[in-house]
């Protein structure tokens, strides 16, 4: 394709994503199926813009990567081994019950053992791209069935490796050699895994602070493309999943001081691909083999959904998920995943499923993908969740009328109104946003101007007055949205000053990674009941003060300090141990100089 073809085509998918996706937004059917839909039009068998969907679908798998990389980010290695008995406990029953009875149903159909195995195990995997961003786009990636969802997702990433190298173990035309992976090929993908952990470890971090010093954000961006890239490259090369490398070097980097600005920086980039990489599932939809047998193929679909969905259900009660959680986890993960395309097309390769085979399963897993953001619309007004959210946030953009404000205060508890109530005094103009109806419904009763929102959107923060405000006082009492909340609107808004909640040192090290003005929640009123306690045991007032102002001072200096360090839980651990006996020091020579001061002069007799 010339380079004035290729232009165009890009334009092409630009103009589809711009019109397809905020019109299926507007409809209250989600991104995903907008980009399924626009990719169904431009394919071979609509349009024909594009003939060949599968070279857009290996270029589109970036998106993927990228995607995984930022969900490594946000699991420390702590909160991974935490994970463990969800990953391969519920994750290995999800694969094994969906793999049996879809074996069994492969027996009625009449297909050999081995054909039934490698169809089984394909059809069990689901789209880690699908039912992550329909988490995403629901904010639900952070619930007890979001997590498991994931849980499950990353255990499917683990055996597919496996599932791939035992394809041709199994096929027709094996090769002695093939029948099992060579001692070099071991080494290999064991040394490129090495190489991972270690470079992730220690290596990225030395480099990304000599690039941060650079201060050229282009060269940043740069930088973690590089590192996604990098990981995604090493890892294919050894024959792994390249998905699965790049979410091991985001887990490797998510305790690192550079973990903000890296998901930042790649997020645009993330959802740019993984609308291309939608848009070529929908391209690769055989509407030709739909048409020729739709009976055969509407029953496949809905019976790979609700076999799925029915072992997930299972799985989610026995993960202690109540039905409402348990039908949304099943919902989710009931569609076929995008590695089935790769696992269907080696098969056939191998000889173990024939062409006609290969082009229904390819269309079966296809449109489940494309029906699985409309039936979890179903289940969401058949629990009643999803038209209650709608109302929710109708509510928020119909009632702010504040048309210029000076302040936006994101989080109305207890610091949020005493921060409201002050600039109120001070006849200064404020919106305030809160994301809990009852609150907002408690607060008006007492005479509260208050609007229900979620200050993590940009559209409500921008009818809010954010383009003209000067402040952002952000009070959320969660300190992963609060910092998910900070992240955009430094990203959106970037003229405005932060002045945000920290609940420990380590939420407020990860705000000061972005720049934030931070007060922590507890700090002063610790500070006073500190110095009211000394009192009570008998200093006076002024020594009180003059060790609690001491202490704050101390404090103060060693917060900034550690911020350096607090990634290496060793050099934070020795920090805290020489900042205590510093302190000691401080206030036995505070004492001494008390000492000095009310002795009485030499000579003295009296």
């Amino acid at each position: 394709m010339s380079d004035h073809g290729t232009l165009e085509l890009a334009l092409v998918f630009l103009l589809a994503a711009v019109i397809a996706v905020p019109l299926f937004r507007r409809l209250g059917l989600g991104a995903v199926l907008g980009y399924l839909a626009a990719g169904v039009v431009l394919g071979p068998d609509v349009l024909r813009v594009v003939s060949n969907a599968d070279s857009v679908l290996a270029a589109s798998e970036l998106g993927v990567v990228m995607l995984l990389f930022v969900i490594g980010l946000e699991l420390s290695p702590a909160r991974l081994w935490v994970m463990r008995r969800q990953v391969f406990g519920m994750g290995g029953l999800q694969v094994l019950l969906s793999a049996l009875l879809l074996g069994v149903c492969g027996l009625l159909y009449g297909l050999g053992w081995k054909a039934n195995l490698v169809i089984g195990l394909g059809l069990a995997l689901s789209s880690t791209a699908v039912g992550l961003q329909l988490l995403a786009e629901r904010k639900e990636l952070t619930t007890g069935y979001g997590r498991l969802a994931f849980a499950i997702l990353l255990f499917q990433d683990l055996v597919a490796i496996p599932l791939l190298a035992l394809i041709p173990i199994l096929g027709e035309a094996k090769a002695l050699e093939q029948a099992a992976p060579s001692p070099a090929a071991l080494a290999k993908a064991f040394a490129v895994i090495l190489a991972v952990v270690v470079g992730g470890r220690y290596l990225l971090r030395p480099v990304l602070r000599w690039v941060a010093r650079v201060r050229m954000v282009e060269v940043f961006t740069a930088t973690a493309l590089l590192v996604v890239a990098g990981n995604a490259w090493l890892m294919d090369q050894a024959g792994l999943s390249m998905g699965l490398g790049a979410f091991l070097a985001g887990v490797l980097l998510a305790d690192s001081e550079y973990r903000h600005a890296l998901e930042a920086h790649i997020e645009p980039f993330k959802g740019l691909l993984l609308g291309l990489f939608f848009m070529a599932v929908g391209m690769s939809i055989d509407l030709d083999r739909v048409m020729d047998e739709p009976g055969i193929v509407a029953l496949w679909v809905a019976g790979l959904l609700a076999l799925k969905m029915l072992v997930l259900v299972g799985v989610g009660r026995a993960a202690r998920l109540d039905t409402r959680n348990a039908l949304l986890l099943g919902t989710v993960l009931g569609l076929g995943g995008e590695f089935a395309f790769v696992v269907f097309g080696e098969a056939f390769k191998e000889g173990l499923i024939d062409a006609a085979l290969r082009d229904r399963l390819l269309a079966v897993v296809a449109l489940t993908m494309a029906v699985t953001p409309l039936c979890l619309l179903a289940v969401d007004r058949l629990l009643g969740g999803r038209r209650e959210a709608s109302t929710r946030e109708r509510r928020a953009f119909d009632t702010i009328r504040v048309d210029a404000p000076r302040v936006i205060v994101a989080g109305f508890g207890r610091m949020g109104q005493i921060v409201a109530r002050m600039l109120r005094a001070q006849k200064i103009t404020f919106v305030a946003l809160e994301n809990s109806p009852e609150q907002v419904d408690l607060s008006r009763r007492f005479g509260s101007t208050l609007y229900f929102g979620d200050p993590a959107s940009v559209e409500l923060l921008r009818s809010a007055g954010a383009e003209h405000a000067e402040i952002f006082v952000l009070t959320t009492d969660d300190p992963d949205a609060n910092i998910r909340i900070a992240r955009m609107v430094k990203r959106s808004f970037p003229h405005l000053r932060i002045y945000a909640r920290a609940r420990n040192r380590q939420h407020v090290f990860k705000l000061m990674d972005l720049d934030v003005n931070v007060v922590r929640e507890t700090f002063h009123s610790s500070l006073e009941l500190g110095e009211r306690v000394l009192c009570a045991l008998g200093l006076s007032p002024e020594d009180a003060r003059l060790r609690r102002e001491r202490f704050e001072e101390h404090d103060e200096r060693l917060l900034h300090d550690q911020h350096l360090i607090y990634d290496d839980e060793a050099a934070l651990i020795a920090s805290n141990k020489e900042a205590l006996r510093e302190l000691e020091h401080l206030f036995d020579a505070d004492e001494l100089s008390a000492a000095a001061a009310s002795a009485p002069p030499r000579g003295d007799t009296a």
